[in-house]
């Protein structure tokens, strides 16, 4: 289904270049479309001084992302607005859990260990167990870029299946981590053979490589998506990860979506962005749309 496959490279960077341009979204259209951004955030912390309190006063901002008098102002008081989820390490999990109990916030956690993978496949498979155990709905696990690097297929497909199979009844979000890949037809194979293997979604990094989502490489993994499911039915997810912090990026990624997949990808069940900073910034925005002015963005904070 891949091998052989050609990607031209400047032809995706030309298409990608064309999306802020050839389409524009402004005013409550605008806004609409930042809302929508909103149901599809992971919120995400992935610090090292990481606690308790700070992921309970994330799990805060997930559960009521836009403020009071801004739903008022845009008629939406009434609309149960929630984040896609909230994404954590496997020792967090617990604290998240009980934090958005009753919420309908699913809980993610990083595993296998992230962020570089480099380590034995029997406690990467540990660690994923641990997290469902502690009541994780789904595990963003990352592929070993050797197997990617040396086209040895067969063993990125076995570890994918191995972890699929560990996860249970979570979803998987299989991180190919593309900024290591070196050629967009290693990502376009990666993304072929995760979701032979599994995968509910592919995501593109993990925020900690040099080079993380670009517009580029994301039409390359949708490319892949829609390639996969004319020739199986299956629809698998896509999730964009790593240095975006602008609304306008929301804006980008989901006119992607839209013009790539169509409309059933801006739902939170195919389509997630692994961001927090991002939020704010799209609250900023809704704010200046219904007050006509910008607030401060501590009036914002993610906790």
């Amino acid at each position: 289904m891949f091998e052989g496959h050609a990607v031209n490279r400047s032809a995706a960077e030309r298409r990608a270049a064309t999306l802020g341009t050839r389409r524009s979204v402004k005013k409550l259209h605008q806004a609409a479309w930042l809302v929508n951004a909103i149901r599809c955030i992971d919120l995400t912390t992935l610090a090292g001084d990481d606690t308790e309190g700070r992921v309970k006063r994330l799990c805060a901002k997930a559960r009521n992302p836009l403020a009071g008098h801004i739903k008022e102002e845009l008629g939406i008081s009434d609309m149960p607005l929630t984040t896609g989820a909230v994404c954590v390490y496997p020792t967090m999990v617990a604290h998240a859990v009980r934090a958005l109990e009753g919420s309908g916030v699913p809980v993610a956690s990083v595993a296998t260990g992230f962020p570089t993978g480099l380590m034995p496949l029997k406690l990467r498979l540990e660690e994923i167990k641990y997290a469902v155990d502690e009541g994780a709905d789904e595990i963003d696990i990352v592929i070993t870029r050797e197997h990617v690097l040396r086209q040895d297929w067969q063993a990125l497909y076995d570890e994918v299946a191995a972890m699929r199979e560990a996860c249970g009844d979570a979803h998987l979000k299989a991180i190919l981590a593309t900024g290591d890949l070196q050629t967009l037809r290693n990502v376009y194979g990666a993304s072929m053979v995760a979701m032979q293997a599994g995968a509910d979604f592919i995501k593109t990094s993990t925020g900690k490589e040099g080079v993380n989502a670009t517009l580029p490489v994301s039409l390359v993994m949708l490319r892949a998506l829609r390639d996969y499911g004319a020739a199986t039915g299956y629809r698998i997810g896509f999730k964009p990860a790593g240095g975006m912090k602008a609304a306008k990026e929301a804006l980008a990624w989901q006119i992607l979506m839209k013009e790539e997949l169509g409309r059933p990808w801006l739902n939170p069940d195919l389509f997630r962005f692994g961001a927090s900073s991002m939020l704010g910034d799209i609250e900023r925005q809704l704010e200046h749309h219904v007050t006509g002015r910008y607030a401060a963005a501590h009036r914002h904070a993610m906790s």
